[in-house]
């Protein structure tokens, strides 16, 4: 597996990954910075919630659920989907069963990938409440194959052209999404690190500032 090395895309705070050299570089910038009319935006809630002991998807927070805070954040967005394991959760907004057995990150990114009507799709998980339309607006802004923040490959966004990669590396058991990006032309954007608290626990729910909305 090769891992492509690292050129600066021209938009601020980003960098992107692509061969020095090579014969399509100058198109992978382009790509960085296109203006993309229309993007799926798509609330991931297949998490087991193990640590949490409750579904993540229905714990309140403010004066609304983590679900509907997601479901929120992407009301920008040209069309939104919510994924997960169990449609009845009893939400206010329809919940689509992704259709794999596993419960790993790359499995909802396939399912949304494959849904979308979109060719650009930006992908937040329910247990990230902190991340509001400009962060993804600008991992959707960024997307090569995929952009993704400094943390790791969620929440971000995802290109069509990855779906090949990822039912592959699902089909073979390989679930690491993070190792599939380095079989993609994948753009870094940095975020605002609190930006990107990630939720495992009521402790840590109960930890983050009151919510008064999101970057």
């Amino acid at each position: 597996m090769r891992a492509r090395s690292s050129s600066v895309a021209s938009t601020s705070g980003v960098s992107s990954s692509s061969s020095a050299g090579r014969p399509e570089a100058s198109a992978t910038r382009s790509r960085a910075v296109e203006n993309h009319s229309s993007i799926t935006g798509i609330l991931l809630l297949g998490g087991a919630s193990s640590r949490f002991g409750s579904p993540k998807a229905l714990a309140p927070w403010g004066d609304r659920t983590l679900a509907e805070r997601g479901w929120d954040a992407l009301a920008w967005s040209d069309e939104r989907l919510a994924l997960g394991k169990d449609d009845d959760l009893g939400l206010p907004f329809p919940v689509e069963v992704d259709g794999f057995d596993v419960r790993a990150p790359i499995a909802g990114v396939v399912a949304g990938l494959r849904r979308a009507a979109n060719d650009v799709c930006v992908f937040l998980p329910v247990d990230c409440p902190l991340v509001g339309e400009s962060a993804l607006r600008a991992l959707a802004a960024a997307c090569l194959d995929a952009a993704v923040p400094q943390t790791g490959p969620l929440p971000g966004a995802y290109r069509r052209s990855a779906l090949n990669v990822l039912e592959t590396r699902l089909r073979a058991g390989e679930l690491a999404l993070r190792d599939a990006l380095l079989e993609l032309e994948t753009a870094v954007v940095e975020l605002a690190p609190d930006a990107l608290a990630n939720v495992n626990t009521p402790d840590e729910l109960a930890a983050l500032s009151t919510p008064h909305g999101s970057a």
